[in-house]
């Protein structure tokens, strides 16, 4: 699960997330706009407390963790994702391994 930061290493994190995510400049994106939207309504200033100041950081941290979650599992999709027969050399490379070499340069 998420862990609890600060707010701006949520923040900041999110906006990081959201860059990689998207394919055009992220600060267009709807996205962008509700999240920093979000975070500045829910600031602590000296004239107000926010109640739900910890609950938006704990949905913003569950939320980023799901982002992240979410790129880390395509990344490891698209490498090891079944690629047809492989040969026994390349898939002991995968696993960092090497065959033996067979002796009178048969292998």
């Amino acid at each position: 699960m998420a862990t609890l930061g600060s707010p701006l290493q949520t923040f900041r994190g999110l906006l990081r997330e959201l860059r990689h995510a998207s394919g055009r400049p992220y600060r267009d994106t709807p996205a962008y706009r509700h999240i920093v939207a979000t975070f500045r309504a829910h600031r602590v200033t000296s004239e107000k407390l926010c109640r739900a100041q910890q609950e938006l950081l704990f949905q913003a941290a569950t939320y980023l963790c799901l982002l992240r979650s979410v790129r880390e599992h395509a990344a490891l999709h698209r490498e090891y994702h079944g690629k047809g027969e492989r040969s026994p050399e390349e898939v002991a490379g995968l696993v960092g391994f090497r065959l033996p070499q067979q002796p009178g340069g048969k292998g």
